[in-house]
């Protein structure tokens, strides 16, 4: 259960920062209040999953699938770079995730 928790403050991790491009420096109410609300519930249940989980662990998988996702997120919506080194780049943060979830042993 731990691990679900984390995987969804992470997705939520990324609706924050995705949301913070669309707030234009929380000078827009409704991206403001859906922002405020997704870091809330990312780190709520970042708290809930650490119950469970190393900190260290928890705390780098939830950043690595913020910053892989919001990457993605940017690619995506913003047309922002795909190129072999950013690609490279999320590969190796990706493989990081892996390997802390495997140390882990749970």
């Amino acid at each position: 259960m731990a691990w679900l928790l984390l995987v969804l403050a992470g997705v939520f991790e990324v609706v924050w920062a995705v949301g913070l491009k669309y707030t234009e420096g929380f000078s827009r109410l409704w991206p403001s209040v859906i922002t405020l609300a997704a870091m809330a519930v990312s780190v709520g249940l970042l708290a809930l999953a650490m119950r469970g989980l190393p900190l260290g662990t928890a705390y780098a998988i939830w950043v690595g699938i913020g910053a892989v996702g919001t990457v993605l997120a940017g690619i995506w919506l913003f047309q922002e770079s795909a190129d072999f080194w950013r690609l490279f780049s999320l590969a190796l943060i990706i493989a990081g995730i892996i390997g802390l979830k495997l140390g882990t042993g749970r």
